[in-house]
């Protein structure tokens, strides 16, 4: 069994920064793709961006690229995704996934296990 807890989340300005992490227990975490996705209020769930087990291959969805950044620390079993210039469009639940592999790491089905998810509310 794998549990991934979210924090980072919260209400900033627009132009502003929040760096979401995503601890990971219960499995080999450093074996695993990880992603992070969100989902605004009356929305599907949609891809943010995810980064290969190694950390060496690094995947986001154009609305988020040169803001947001993915990273992982294997030795601390934590995915992070530090986010600037913060839009009111952001606003969302974000939410962290693990899979075992991420060829298809736009779909939410690719995903195995989920956390909570955060709040991210981005104020005009």
């Amino acid at each position: 069994q794998v549990q991934l807890v979210e924090s980072g989340g919260g209400l900033v300005q627009t132009g502003g920064s929040l760096r979401l992490s995503c601890a990971a227990s219960g499995r080999t975490f450093s074996s695993y793709g990880m992603g992070w996705f969100r989902q605004a209020p009356g929305k599907e769930r949609e891809f943010v961006a995810a980064i290969s087990w190694s950390g060496g291959k690094t995947y986001s969805t154009d609305s988020v690229k040169g803001r947001f950044t993915i990273s992982r620390d294997n030795a601390k079993n934590t995915v992070y995704l530090q986010m600037n210039s913060l839009k009111p469009e952001d606003t969302a639940v974000y939410y962290c996934a693990l899979a075992r592999g991420i060829s298809r790491f736009w779909k939410v089905d690719e995903y195995d296990y989920w956390g909570q998810g955060t709040q991210v509310t981005v104020a005009s």
